[in-house]
């Protein structure tokens, strides 16, 4: 089956269900080198509408510790993909959110096959693809948490995630 490009707008999804549950296989790189890894967090939505535009500006925020090895190649690109994958591959999901990108090819163990399109990566396995345009990274910090029980509960190490906020700048679906 082919992809097909969409406008997210028209896609009818539920996001917390799509992270949280389905989980999303984020990545970036390209043919000279790429990683991806399992992502559970993050979120959609709209934000800085801009200028020429419908006003609807789509965005992804995903969350990435400063150890992944995924980490080096989201500060280094300046796109990113997310995808889904069918619901009989989830069992892939194990790995690649798992183990290192640095100690094995994640995406070669699990037999992936990688499209390398809009300056990053996806999967031809994926049924659903969200390619985004880095806007803004910050690392999450200490001080700004209000419930500082999340500080105890996900954060023993200090390992503060980086929060990336990209531009959906392509939407395919498998056709």
């Amino acid at each position: 089956m082919a992809f097909k490009e969409v406008e997210i707008k028209n896609l009818v999804f539920s996001p917390s269900k799509l992270v949280g549950e389905d989980w999303l296989l984020l990545s970036a790189g390209d043919e000279k080198g790429f990683n991806g890894m399992t992502i559970s967090w993050g979120t959609f939505g709209t934000l800085w509408g801009k200028k020429g535009f419908d006003g609807h500006f789509p965005v992804a925020n995903v969350f990435v510790r400063p150890q992944r090895y995924t980490n080096e190649f989201m500060e280094n690109n300046e796109y990113f993909s997310l995808c889904k994958l069918r619901d009989e591959d989830k069992n892939m999901h194990g790995i690649l959110g798992s183990k290192s990108g640095r100690d094995l090819d994640k995406i070669k163990e699990v037999g992936l096959t990688p499209i390398f399109d809009n300056n990053t990566v996806y999967y031809e396995e994926a049924e659903l693809v969200i390619i985004c345009r880095k806007l803004y990274v910050q690392r999450l910090e200490e001080d700004c948490f209000i419930d500082k029980g999340i500080i105890e509960a996900c954060y023993p190490e200090k390992d503060y995630h980086y929060m990336y906020i990209g531009e959906i700048v392509k939407t395919l679906i498998k056709s």
